[in-house]
């Protein structure tokens, strides 16, 4: 499994934003179309009606929402050294995005938790909803994009996410 970008690729499963477990949203990629999963969300909007693929909300990474993170842990082990049993500030869970897919049945906003604990870099967000925007031109272009995030996170299975430059890299290979 590995983040390139807004997506978590798990062998061949392309997710936006992390692969959800249990009743957690999440959505899925598939050659059908978008799969909307977990507890208050679902279905599965085809491609041929899907107009448009968006995401909004997810996290950017910078220094300050680094310190941000590095301040709330550190609030959070002394609180819970002074207090063990009161609340945990880290434990709000993962930030969320949203992903807006307008089709010709309506709008729908579907929530997927953001796999990058620091957010993600600009240019891997830009990238990113290049792919998204590219998904929706048209079969061919979603087979081939698709095929070839799938083909890579198969191939990867146990390697984990690569480094930045190599993000930014497939990124862009498979915006073409």
């Amino acid at each position: 499994m590995a983040m390139v970008g807004l997506f978590w690729i798990v062998e061949g499963d392309v997710y936006v934003g992390a692969k959800p477990s249990g009743l957690a949203p999440g959505v899925r990629l598939t050659p059908e179309g978008v799969l909307a999963l977990g507890e208050r969300q679902s279905g599965l909007h085809l491609w041929e009606d899907v107009r448009e693929l968006t995401v909004t909300g997810a996290p950017v990474k910078s220094l300050k929402r680094q310190v941000g993170l590095v301040r709330d842990l550190a609030v959070d082990m002394v609180t819970n050294l002074a207090l063990p049993i009161g609340p945990s500030q880290t434990d709000q869970g993962p930030a969320s995005m949203t992903v807006r897919v307008a089709s010709s049945g309506g709008d729908h906003e579907l929530t997927a938790y953001a796999a990058a604990a620091v957010g993600y870099s600009p240019a891997e967000v830009d990238l990113s909803h290049t792919i998204l925007s590219r998904l929706t031109e048209g079969a061919a272009t979603l087979a081939t994009t698709l095929a070839a995030m799938s083909e890579w996170g198969r191939t990867r299975e146990d390697e984990g996410t690569p480094r930045a430059a190599e993000r930014e890299r497939l990124l862009r290979e498979w915006v073409g």
